[in-house]
């Protein structure tokens, strides 16, 4: 079995509502959710002028390898809404892969750890809520020193504490 470690992000439409029912497909096309952070709310970034983003990190047990992961949560993604792919702009539903067990994977579409982990507070947050201690394999620094680092200066607030099922 294989640990991924997610995040959802989305600002168009019922985020939480969205979140809800990717969570449930996610545990039918993926694999077991094992923890899940709070709701966190974000002022977009990159592309500024848009609706704020809810975020929340989630840990899954999969027996799929990285490739087939992505492959189904970008299947999730058009099941839930999303239309195009456009870099930083508002959407539906948006789900990347943060950590596939301690691998680093550099391939073309397919990065792992997430290369901008450490640049975003909205990201970081989430993740040193269920994974301080976690050391990123590529900076060799836990989830909670890099935020400390982090100088994304956008502020993130926590809206609840999910649950699977109030998520």
């Amino acid at each position: 079995m294989n640990t991924a470690v997610i995040l959802l992000g989305a600002n168009l439409g019922n985020p939480e509502l969205t979140f809800s029912k990717g969570l449930d497909i996610i545990e039918q096309k993926v694999g077991k959710i094992t923890d899940l952070s709070a709701l966190y709310e974000t002022a977009a970034w990159g592309v500024t002028e848009q609706p704020d983003f809810l975020n929340q990190v989630v840990i899954i047990r999969t027996k799929l390898k990285a490739r087939a992961l992505l492959e189904q949560l970008q299947e999730i993604e058009i099941i839930l809404g999303r239309t195009h792919r456009e870099k930083w702009h508002a959407r539906h539903i948006d789900i990347d892969i943060l950590f596939f067990n301690e691998a680093i994977i550099d391939e073309p579409g397919l990065q792992v750890p997430h290369p901008a982990i450490a640049s975003r507070k909205f990201t970081l947050v989430p993740l040193d809520e269920l994974l301080p201690e976690m050391m990123h394999p590529v900076y060799k620094k836990s989830i909670n020193q890099l935020l400390a680092l982090c100088n994304d200066k956008l502020p993130v607030k926590k809206i609840e504490k999910a649950s699977r099922n109030s998520a």
